[in-house]
């Protein structure tokens, strides 16, 4: 029998370490995560995490746990090491952060690591390091008691991944949110955060109420209201966010299961199912969550992030979290209707799925929009007055009729004839050639933003309505670092910005496009937009802020144009690049030829 050369390899301690530490350690955020893991579970009350380069460079996590000794110090660093359980039974009731030992093994083996360590009963410390996964040093030193953990040059025997990590703007969003999610699970505990010398959170010991108010800032919080709900299943407890401030994504959404930070799809449309009809379609609600929940019914160990968590009765916990969210929501008259009506944005009932009501036959007289006025067409004497008024003895109940153009600006299209009208507020009907169009205004008027906003980004064209009272806004400190990432961008598009402090902006201009009375909102709220396309499509940020911006700046269903600002309307948008589909890539509008008409209504000719 021929001998054939093995293709069947048992790869090295150091590949396998490799490996390993991708699936623990996946960019400077999860390292962050967890080495304050370790802290907590040391019985830190104070962590201490320092930057540099967003963790590229350098990241350091400090604490006075409760330290380790000699042996401990580098017996730690061995593959599945750990102090969290010892044996098979200890995995059906996990109750610390971490349990698997993988992470000091993953870092050490795809960096360059330090560790100084002291039990406080001790006079000396211990100082091991590892380059690699190999040791390089082991001595007593002199320390602090509890333990720090310097981490330098992060992936830097793996280029393949260090090139795949984003711009130092973006590591550092997602690290500061990982430490803002330990500091909101662990009020009891201090925590600061130190990035390139400046820093960006410190938070003392404090209550719950207190820890919110210190991460989100005192604008933010006040809109929550408490949530709390026991049973036989455990207790949830934490705050909602009063409907009329929902978010436009689901960025900011926190849910915690004793005190670790998870993410459950389940739980959030609970939580989502719970506010039933008084959000506004795409909006979702701002949430803190604590599940106090017992060990035995969980399951935690289903990936290696820890993030992801299975129940005992997924159904049980998903009614008992709705049934929480609709208790609390109900005890604050947050009836249907206490924010936002039904039909008031032009929807009707999702549940019956019933068409909205009719409005009166008021004419709009415009919100201020950016559309420039191409004629007045209500002169008195106008011919155009005259034809209007004997349509509107065929006009029904609810629709506003505009006339047609007057010369030298009926260019919407050329076989565009006849008067168009807005139908519940949504809708724009144009007559054509060979049948009828209708257009969705908010696409449209997306479109338009949209295709002003790349050429503003390509043209470096600043065009900004400057506000007569300048407006201060407090944002979350994750929120005020992407701003500062994308100042330059927001100020392409118009927004004139200064910097007060680290966590406060002040917004002295707006983009024209911009609804007067819009503007404190709508920074804001592009920015939660933005950071929720961050998790979908990876676009270029010019383009992704386009997007955000446009759908924001837009006008939406419900609101009620008059006939320049629909005739304007439709003028810019038949002189896009791209007018039938908005920049989400939903249609703009739909036409429907003469002879779709008769055959829906059986005619034959």
């Amino acid at each position: 029998m021929t001998a054939r050369n093995p293709i069947i390899r048992v790869l090295t301690p150091d590949l396998a370490d490799k490996i390993a530490a991708g699936e623990v350690v996946q960019r400077p955020a999860s390292a962050v995560k967890e080495l304050v893991e370790n802290s907590l579970d040391a019985g830190a009350l104070s962590v201490t995490v320092i930057l540099k380069d967003s963790g590229r460079t350098l990241l350091q996590v400090v604490d006075d746990g409760s330290g380790m000794g000699w042996d401990d110090a580098l017996a730690a660093f061995a593959r599945h090491a750990t102090s969290k359980i010892s044996r098979s039974e200890d995995l059906t009731r996990i109750t610390t952060l971490g349990f698997r030992g993988e992470a000091l093994a993953a870092l050490s083996a795809v960096a360059l690591v330090e560790l100084k360590t002291r039990v406080r009963e001790d006079e000396t410390g211990t100082l091991v390091r590892l380059e690699g996964g190999t040791l390089k040093l082991r001595e007593k030193v002199g320390c602090q008691p509890g333990t720090s953990i310097v981490v330098r040059n992060l992936f830097y025997n793996t280029p393949g991944r260090r090139k795949f990590l984003k711009s130092d703007a973006t590591e550092f969003r997602h690290i500061l949110d990982t430490v803002q999610r330990a500091a909101l699970s662990r009020p009891d505990a201090g925590f600061n955060l130190l990035s390139d010398g400046e820093t960006i959170l410190k938070c003392s010991p404090e209550s719950v109420e207190a820890r919110v108010v210190s991460i989100f800032g005192r604008k933010q919080a006040e809109p929550l209201v408490r949530c709390r709900e026991e049973s036989e299943s455990g207790v949830v407890s934490g705050f909602l966010g009063k409907p009329q401030f929902a978010r436009k994504g689901r960025s900011e959404q926190y849910i915690f299961l004793n005190g670790r930070p998870i993410a459950n799809r389940n739980i959030g449309h609970a939580v989502y199912r719970g506010y039933e009809h008084l959000l506004e379609k795409g909006s979702f609600p701002f949430f803190i969550l604590f599940l106090t929940i017992d060990p035995a019914r969980t399951d935690v160990n289903v990936h290696p992030s820890k993030n992801e968590v299975k129940f005992e009765d997924e159904s049980l916990i998903y009614r008992w979290v709705n049934a929480a969210v609709r208790k609390t929501l109900a005890s604050h008259d947050f009836g249907p209707g206490s924010a936002f009506p039904v039909g008031s944005r032009g929807g009707g009932d999702p549940a019956s799925g019933t068409w909205p009501p009719l409005r009166g036959e008021q004419r709009g007289t415009g919100r201020g929009w950016e559309f420039p006025i191409l004629q007045d067409r209500e002169t008195p004497g106008s011919p155009l007055v005259a034809e209007a008024r004997v349509a509107d003895l065929f006009r029904p109940p609810g629709v506003s009729p505009v006339d047609p153009p007057p010369q030298g600006t009926a260019s919407l299209r050329p076989e565009t004839r006849g008067p168009f009208w807005q139908i519940h507020d949504k809708y724009i009907i144009i007559p054509t050639g060979d049948g009828i169009m209708i257009v969705d205004q908010h696409a449209a008027h997306e479109r338009v933003i949209y295709e002003k906003a790349i050429r503003r980004f390509n043209s470096l064209e600043k065009r900004s309505q400057e506000l007569l009272f300048p407006q201060t806004i407090e944002m979350s400190p994750a929120d005020a670092v992407l701003v500062k990432e994308l100042m330059p961008l927001l100020e392409n598009l118009g927004f004139l910005l200064k910097m007060f402090g680290s966590n406060t902006v002040i917004l002295e201009g707006v983009p024209m496009d911009i609804r007067p009375g819009d503007e404190t909102t709508i920074l804001a709220d592009v920015i939660g937009l933005f950071k929720e396309a961050e998790q979908g499509v990876k676009l270029d940020p010019r383009e992704r802020l386009a997007k955000t911006y446009s759908c924001k700046a837009a006008v939406k269903a419900g609101d009620r144009l008059n006939g320049p600002e629909m005739a304007s309307l439709l003028e810019q948008l038949f002189a896009s690049e791209v007018p039938h589909v908005c920049p989400h890539g939903r249609p703009v509008m739909i036409r429907m030829s003469l002879s779709d008409l008769d055959r829906r209504f059986g005619r034959s000719s």
